[in-house]
């Protein structure tokens, strides 16, 4: 069935109709290079020629060139490493040893363990004699034991590698000595605070195959990702050349950009409720599923996954039973024998629709289908490309992608400006590892693995290396030496970093009756989610907290639905520290600097779980968070504010809205959440003197998203304020400046005053630019 015969039905929901046209191959025959062996066990799966840019890597690689590969999903990325891989293993096997008698080896880095564990399928798939491991937090004694002693080739993950091979170089020495390529697949999951942990990971690496004389070619890839060669030079410190021009064929695609309908049809637009987007997939993949279109749907959570699953079985059993059981689910978690169940499944076109998080992404290898259904813009258009290019099997195929919006900002901006989704450049990757709270742990770690000498700190650090090593001095945790600093405490430096980003331990959610653990709350959060007498369901079942030891990281439940739910009300002030840039945009400015934010949960309400009116709000005692971090503000006069805005405009409302507005939106130009932002809006602010919104980095010490926001500020604020002005509801919604994680309970809110205080601040605004 073609897409257009499926999509006429649901024509009123459809905000955007995009065909990409099919994509003929470019082929290049095998360079002479590779031997016999390797070029056959690539025929056998059906590569017996290739794609334009897998010999422009190859070439690059061959010739011992950095390489990022950033062709679309499914492009045969792999094998621009597999084959020089396999080639070096080959020839080491043959008796062809690297200098001073190493034998050569690959070391492979992938975000996720399933990603590692399905590429050594892969490996073992082309070459069952080739000595490869996995090395993860899995690994048996004996088995990591055989990985130091024979593998030739180790996929790992940033984690095992900051914590276990780095640290002990010495037992992995003989794979370090050996190190002919360094493969970092994935690379565009390395961004915010998590890209700044591994960007220093891998300077420590490479610093540790220097020392032993090995010299790798690096190579990246990635489906997609914002100036390839300026993302390698800033994840690796390494130059790389950018292989970006697609060769493969690729079949037509057609791209709709859907709106849920309002919940019921004499519901008027103004009140902003619309229908479910988890509805509306469900029913889509299943009328997929009756005409025989296989599909996969993402969605953001593993609940909303399963919600999708049940929903869409539950309407083909009405029409078909046998159909109901060829719609699966699938998240992390899952071991590798059904990750593989599910591969085999959708392979065989057995399973007609798969919901999924998008760890699937990281986990099996799925491409070559008829649909993708996106449920949620899900983070960054990088990803949503990829996601929409695993549909389409071959060139005389005809693919569809769907985009259904949830009533969130960004999500409403992009369905009614479809040029911000195909015309728009892919976002930039946004890290910086100057953050002390990032750069510090990975100083003493490297200095506990080799002394850190005085000329390599700048180059291979940074600007703030020096200042950073001079703070651990001072701190006695590093001591100076005439062979350089070294680490003095007895306990792992490695253990400073938390790769994910958290800022504190944990807190442990433990069933107060059984023991068990029920759940973990991150420490930023725990104070909003399971201060005592809060509800805090989990896998969908509520719980009561009974007791909340925050110093101690534990909260203690029982199993108790009471009919309503909690949510947190939080003070929050911001002290500006340090403005690091500044620029005028007429009487309003924009800035950027270090700030404190302070925050303190004060109080929560009960919601009545059915009506959903407040049964009342009850004092809470906890202690003030402080968070030292990056900021971008913008600024008005209090006399431009009274001389322009309408006269009724609730001005704190106006200032709020626009403030939840932009948190939504700056998504949408740097690659993060809005969950990896916090903000705050005053009409009079103490440190300014002026109207002022604040939107920060929920990270200590910042991670890059509102330093990049400042330099695209008013691109940002333009989106912010058109997103506001075209939502059809009248005081406010989720689409528009309402936030799920607002401390107010989303009060005051003025809409219509969000658009005038944005008009008045772009009057004169233009983007700062990154000098």
């Amino acid at each position: 069935m073609h897409p257009d015969d499926l999509l006429a039905r649901y024509g009123e929901r459809l905000t955007h109709l995009e065909r990409q046209p099919a994509r003929e191959a470019v082929v290049e025959p095998w360079p002479d290079w590779v031997p016999p062996g390797v070029r056959a066990a690539f025929a056998g799966q059906g590569a017996t020629h290739l794609w334009a840019h897998q010999r422009e890597a190859l070439d690059h690689v061959h010739a011992r060139r950095n390489v990022i590969v950033t062709t679309g999903t499914a492009s045969g990325k792999s094998l621009a490493f597999q084959v020089p891989a396999l080639t070096a293993l080959d020839a080491g096997r043959g008796g062809a040893a690297l200098q001073g008698g190493r034998m050569p080896s690959v070391l492979y880095l992938a975000p996720t363990k399933a990603l590692a564990a399905d590429q050594l399928r892969r490996v073992r798939e082309l070459d069952p004699g080739v000595r490869a491991a996995t090395v993860d937090g899995d690994n048996s004694r004996e088995e990591r034991q055989w990985a130091r002693e024979h593998a030739s080739w180790v996929l790992t993950n940033p984690d095992t590698l900051h914590h276990a091979i780095l640290p002990g170089h010495q037992r992995w020495s003989r794979l370090l000595r050996g190190l002919n390529l360094i493969v970092i697949d994935e690379c565009h999951h390395y961004r915010g605070v998590f890209g700044a942990h591994v960007a220093l990971i891998l300077r420590r690496l490479l610093r540790l195959c220097e020392h032993v004389g090995a010299d790798p070619v690096v190579i990246c890839s990635s489906a997609t990702v914002a100036d390839p060669e300026a993302f390698a030079r800033r994840l690796t410190g390494l130059d790389a050349i950018a292989v970006t021009e697609d060769a493969s064929p690729c079949g037509e695609r057609t791209v709709a950009l859907w709106e849920p309908p309002p919940l019921t049809s004499d519901q008027p637009a103004a009140s902003g409720a619309r229908r479910s987007a988890s509805h509306e997939a469900a029913d889509l993949i299943a009328d997929l599923a009756v005409a025989g279109v296989q599909s996969v749907c993402f969605v953001r959570s593993r609940r909303g996954a399963e919600h999708v699953t049940e929903r869409a079985q539950c309407r083909l059993h009405e029409i078909d039973p046998e159909l109901s059981g060829r719609v699966a689910t699938y998240r992390g978690g899952y071991l590798p024998e059904e990750r593989r169940a599910l591969e085999v499944r959708l392979r065989s076109r057995d399973l007609l629709a798969l919901t999924s998080t998008s760890a699937l992404e990281l986990g099996i290898d799925v491409s070559g289908l008829d649909a993708v259904v996106t449920v949620g813009f899900p983070g960054t258009r990088a990803s949503l490309v990829q996601q929409w290019g695993r549909a389409g099997r071959g060139r005389e195929s005809t693919a569809l992608g769907v985009l259904i919006a949830r009533p969130d900002p960004i999500d409403t901006y992009l369905v009614h400006h479809p040029e911000a989704v195909f015309d728009a450049p892919v976002e930039t990757s946004v890290f910086t590892t100057d953050n002390p709270y990032v750069l510090g742990p990975h100083l003493a770690a490297a200095a506990q693995e080799l002394p850190l000498t005085e000329a390599e700190l700048e180059p291979r650090f940074g600007p703030r290396a020096r200042s950073g090593v001079e703070a651990l001095t001072e701190a006695g945790w590093l001591r100076r030496r005439p062979a350089g600093w070294f680490w003095t405490r007895r306990e792992q430096a490695a253990d400073l970093a938390d790769l994910r980003g958290g800022s504190g331990r944990q807190v442990q959610i433990v069933d107060s009756t059984t023991g068990r653990l029920v759940g973990t709350a991150d420490a930023g959060s725990a104070d909003a989610t399971v201060h005592e007498d809060a509800v805090y369901v989990h896998q969908g079942n509520a719980y009561v907290v009974e007791e909340y030891r925050p110093d101690e990281a534990i909260a203690l439940v029982r199993r108790d639905d009471p009919g309503w739910s909690t949510q947190a009300r939080s003070s929050t002030r911001v002290d500006i520290v340090d403005v690091a840039r500044s620029s005028d945009w007429g009487e309003a400015a924009v800035s950027t600097g270090i700030v404190d934010v302070t925050t303190q949960v004060t109080s929560y309400l009960r919601r009545d779980n059915h009506g959903g009116g407040t049964l009342g709000e009850e004092p809470l005692d906890l202690p003030e968070r402080s968070l030292r971090t990056s900021a971008v503000w913008w600024t008005l006069p209090p006399e431009q504010v009274r001389e322009h805005l309408a006269e009724g405009v609730d001005v704190p409302g106006a200032a709020h809205a626009a403030e939840h507005a932009s948190i939504g939106l700056l998504p949408l130009l740097a690659t993060c959440d809005r969950w990896d932002l916090g903000g705050l809006s005053t009409s009079l602010h103490a440190d300014t003197g002026h109207l002022t919104v604040f939107v920060h980095d929920a990270h200590p010490g910042g991670a890059g998203f509102a330093e990049h926001g400042y330099t695209v500020a008013a691109t940002w604020l333009r989106f912010t304020r058109d997103t506001i002005a075209a939502c059809p509801c009248t005081g406010g919604c989720p689409a528009c400046v309402q936030s799920p994680k607002c401390g107010n309970g989303n009060e005051p809110l003025d809409k219509a005053g969000a658009v005038g205080l944005l008009d008045l601040v772009l009057r004169e605004a233009h983007d700062p630019g990154s000098t």
